[in-house]
């Protein structure tokens, strides 16, 4: 903060805090000086930061006069928090200018972002940011384009991971009858299509109620005939 806003967040406080007011206009000059000094580093607002905010919580909920520092700590924890959710993702789209073999300027233009960041002059890039926008459209678009097609080798090596998936698919591959193609017939159960069948404390089982394998086959049979 300026020394003038400084002196306008002083002048805040001690209307919410009459105790704070000084008579002497050395001592104001003094203490002027002295939060200048301490909230040198420490803006007035950035994003999701704003220091009177910060200063009239702290008279509202403690009883003892504030501190510069009870205004700096808080800032310091909000500037820790705001670079740790920073996933330090550069995304080129938002550097137009620079040319992709410009590691210097890659460099450069990174440590901008971060000190941008770490003042509160932008936005952390969060996960949740990267997967919206213009470059998550993008994606969306290109992955609609290709489809949901996995090539065997990738389902075979993720087969351990996905067990009910798995087994599904197998079945569809050597022709047989997936129970989960038909809604479970089971009283208890109930299962909607594609969704396992659950015994009477709703846990999922590992295998499919008989009745709705019967269900199964006479469904396939009928498709077939």
């Amino acid at each position: 903060m300026t020394p003038r806003e400084v002196a306008a967040l002083l002048a805040y406080v001690v209307r919410l805090d009459p105790r704070l007011t000084l008579d002497d206009p050395q001592a104001a000059a003094d203490r002027l000086t002295q939060w200048a000094d301490l909230l040198s580093d420490v803006p007035a607002q950035a994003h999701g930061w704003d220091a009177a905010r910060v200063a009239r919580d702290h008279i509202a909920r403690s009883p003892y006069r504030i501190q510069p520092s009870d205004v700096s700590r808080p800032w310091h924890t909000h500037k820790a928090d705001q670079l740790g959710r920073h996933v330090g993702t550069f995304e080129p789209t938002a550097h137009p200018h620079l040319d992709p073999d410009d590691v210097k300027g890659y460099r450069r233009a990174l440590a901008a972002e971060r000190h941008a960041i770490a003042t509160g002059q932008q936005a952390p890039t969060t996960h949740r940011a990267i997967t919206a926008g213009p470059a998550a459209a993008e994606v969306e678009r290109r992955l609609a384009e290709l489809g949901t097609y996995m090539p065997r080798t990738v389902a075979q090596a993720l087969a351990d991971y996905r067990p009910r998936r798995a087994e599904r698919e197998e079945l569809a591959t050597v022709g047989r009858t997936d129970p989960l193609n038909v809604p479970c017939p089971h009283e208890h159960c109930r299962a909607a299509k594609g969704d396992p069948c659950r015994n009477i404390h709703r846990v999922p089982r590992e295998k499919a109620h008989p009745s709705r394998i019967d269900a199964a086959q006479l469904a396939h049979q009928e498709t077939a005939a």
